[in-house]
């Protein structure tokens, strides 16, 4: 490690503020940025922790959505966020306990990991991103691996989920890492289906638009026996090659299904 500042604002006007200064970095629960700084792959003059800021934090459920403060715990979605049991699911298989009582959902979409858990049940669910500037659809919000649409001192102060008739988040682990090997995520609403994956994509997060007809169609397990997710674009490496993920893409896919129904 290295010598830098440290501050901890108490709202999100504050922590803008902190964030204006020159090589400024915004702190959520550290899983990611802790040990990029340990490797010295980040050299920020400023650390400004999000999670002292009672107003980017807790879940609240109205109108057929559920909004999770950026600053929430992963363990306090699983806990709280039971209207949405997929959402609440997916939130207690991230990780392990010290993962779950650290890392929070605004740092987990922020980082946007090609692996991670949450960016495929945001754009699943549709969720909306909203930011200390702005509503960003989950649609608009990913941008290819490790990006998004966050502009320069731009956080994440909640994610709203609108709660669909049925969905499941069905994750094959590796793991060394507990992050997704393969993650698939499918909802179903009123006016259709939306089946999210991560961690086979060189993009990132993506949504399978062959699925989501095939189910919207007919949501069955059996919808999707005919379809192939593309292995071009796949992730290749030592867990697993670009073929193996993309069959894990269909595997999954089904079992999210078959658990949702």
């Amino acid at each position: 490690m290295y010598n830098f500042d440290f501050e901890k604002p108490t709202s999100v006007a504050d922590a803008v503020a902190a964030l204006g200064t020159e090589e400024a970095q915004a702190l959520g629960g550290g899983q990611t940025m802790i040990p990029t700084l340990k490797q010295r792959l980040a050299s920020p003059s400023k650390l400004v922790s999000l999670t002292g800021i009672a107003e980017m934090q807790g879940v609240s459920a109205s109108g057929g959505s559920v909004k999770i403060g950026g600053a929430t715990t992963h363990a306090t979605v699983a806990a709280e966020a039971g209207s949405y049991p997929a959402l609440a699911d997916t939130a207690s298989h991230i990780g392990d306990p010290a993962v779950r009582n650290r890392g929070t959902i605004g740092g987990s979409l922020a980082n946007n990991d090609p692996s991670a858990c949450y960016p495929a049940a945001a754009l699943g669910s549709g969720a909306t991103i909203t930011t200390n500037k702005r509503d960003i659809a989950a649609d608009d919000f990913f941008q290819g691996m490790f990006t998004t649409a966050l502009e320069e001192g731009e956080i994440i102060t909640s994610v709203t989920f609108p709660v669909p008739e049925k969905a499941n988040y069905q994750k094959f682990v590796q793991p060394a890492s507990r992050f997704a090997l393969v993650g698939v995520f499918v909802a179903k609403y009123a006016d259709g289906v939306r089946v999210a994956v991560t961690g086979a994509s060189n993009d990132g997060v993506f949504r399978w638009s062959e699925a989501e007809a095939a189910l919207s169609s007919n949501f069955s397990a059996s919808a999707v026996d005919s379809l192939a997710a593309p292995a071009g674009d796949m992730i290749s490496d030592l867990h697993g090659t670009a073929e193996y993920r993309a069959h894990l893409v269909g595997v999954l896919t089904k079992r999210a299904v078959a658990a949702a129904a």
